[in-house]
């Protein structure tokens, strides 16, 4: 198996130069973010090659455009009186349910363990 380095020793994957620019972190205003994100709007939504193009992450990208998207998204109505109280009675009634089967779990694992 060629070499004379043992199992456990590691090799160093990079060098010390490419560990540094690895761990910069880049900084992008606001400006550009909306920029990129109609970039990639105007292509179709192709995250992939938008962010080649623009020399991005794609999975930084992909959240941009996450945030764009949630950000221009109508909020949920409100719900009205009843609608609220009809949910929290099947709320309830669902952790009555829940409860229920938690304590009959409960009582045969009692059962079981006793010998």
């Amino acid at each position: 198996m060629g070499g004379d380095r043992t199992m456990n020793e590691t090799r160093p994957s990079t060098t010390p130069a490419h560990d540094i620019a690895k761990r910069l972190r880049h900084q992008y205003d606001a400006a550009f973010k909306q920029s990129a994100v109609a970039h990639c709007q105007r292509h179709g939504g192709d995250v992939q090659r938008s962010a080649r193009e623009l020399g991005l992450n794609p999975w930084t990208l992909r959240d941009w455009m996450q945030a764009d998207r949630r950000k221009h998204q109508p909020p949920a109505p409100a719900l009205t009186l009843a609608q609220a109280q009809a949910e929290n009675t099947r709320l309830g009634a669902e952790l009555a349910r829940v409860t229920e089967q938690r304590d009959i779990l409960k009582k045969s694992l009692g059962i079981l363990s006793h010998p």
